[in-house]
């Protein structure tokens, strides 16, 4: 059979054997997109289950009834993004990050059931719990600060759950970031794209955003060349889009795990706060206070990396969601959404740059 990258190719053998149930235990089963990915697409999947007069036999094999509903990732339909996402290995990082760290990662995360990767096709699929109520604020909107301050404990969980963990690179899929042939690729990609990317947003950003981003190409090779540091497992995107609030417990759950990798842990930490407050000022009066707490979250898994280090990193890490918002604007596809969405992205962490006086770190 090929590979099931869409609902449309499921059927309910497929869907009732996730729960060790026979395809007749499954009446019927519907499919409507959610989400806003730009390198996937996702759908709730409902299953309507026949009923039984046994309470055993409503039950899967682990005992509890199974789902009146499941969450599917799927390959982007679009294909220059799916191309893009193949390329850059992003369905195997994913779908690898939940069948080895999903357990172990101390993030809240859903639980999966199903995580499927095709090697030959670069695609993969992901089936998980759906965790409605739990609700996704909009990307631009921006959120509050109890909001982000929550979903600063779950990257101190993550972050602090593989602080210096050695055995992270043993995994192929957390290291392509730091293959030489990636990293000439990105260094070279970004300054290809910059051009194009500014005219793109010329009447959109302010001229020293733009100015800043001219700088930092000029001195990309020095940025993102490789730098003593602490090692942890990093979510690689985190913002608003890729989280859900909250669980029953009031924690924030993580998504889109594309882009984890073994790495820094500041760039997560500048990116998060960067683009999740609307507010500009707020962001620059309340960020310190927000890394301190993060900082003192880890408690002593980081050793002697204090916070002065970690300050230091931070600042220097404030590119992060500049760089995703240029890189990103130009190899997925266009939408009048995504244009205005990586324009806010470009904006929130261009000024978080400039107060932090980052360039003067590379």
């Amino acid at each position: 059979m090929s590979f099931r990258d869409h609902p449309a190719r499921f059927d309910k053998a497929f869907l009732a054997g996730l729960f060790g149930r026979p395809a007749t235990d499954l009446q019927d089963f519907a499919f409507t997109p959610v989400g806003t990915g730009q390198v996937g697409d996702s759908y709730r999947v409902s299953l309507d289950w026949a009923a039984s007069e046994s309470e055993s036999e409503n039950k899967s094999e682990n005992g509890a009834p199974p789902p009146a509903s499941l969450v599917a990732k799927c390959p982007a339909a679009d294909t220059v993004s799916r191309d893009t996402a193949r390329n850059m290995h992003l369905y195997e990082i994913e779908t690898q990050f939940y069948t080895h760290f999903g357990d172990s990662c101390g993030a809240r995360v859903p639980h999966v059931f199903l995580s499927d990767y095709d090697a030959a096709s670069g695609d993969g699929l992901l089936l998980f719990e759906d965790m409605a109520p739990a609700v996704q604020i909009a990307q631009m909107d921006g959120c509050s600060m109890p909001q982000l301050e929550a979903v600063l404990d779950e990257a101190a969980r993550l972050h602090k759950s593989h602080w210096n963990d050695a055995r992270l690179v043993e995994h192929m899929f957390l290291t392509y970031g730091h293959q030489e042939e990636r990293r000439a690729f990105i260094g070279g990609l970004m300054p290809a794209v910059y051009p194009e990317w500014r005219a793109r947003y010329e009447g959109r950003l302010d001229k020293d955003i733009l100015d800043m981003g001219a700088a930092l190409v000029a001195r990309f090779a020095d940025y993102i060349a490789p730098r003593d540091g602490p090692m942890v497992l990093t979510h690689g995107d985190m913002r608003l889009d890729n989280m859900l609030f909250s669980d029953a417990d009031g924690r924030t759950i993580l998504l889109d795990w594309q882009t984890a990798a073994a790495g820094p842990p500041m760039g997560d930490i500048a990116y998060c706060i960067s683009t999740s407050l609307a507010q500009a000022d707020a962001r620059a009066a309340l960020e310190k206070q927000l890394v301190g707490a993060y900082h003192a979250k880890l408690g002593d898994s980081v050793g002697a990396y204090d916070f002065d280090a970690a300050w230091a990193d931070y600042r220097r890490a404030s590119f992060a969601g500049f760089i995703m918002a240029v890189i990103s604007a130009m190899i997925v596809e266009r939408t009048e959404r995504g244009d205005e969405m990586f324009a806010v992205m470009a904006e929130r962490s261009g000024w978080q740059a400039l107060h932090l006086d980052a360039l003067a770190l590379i």
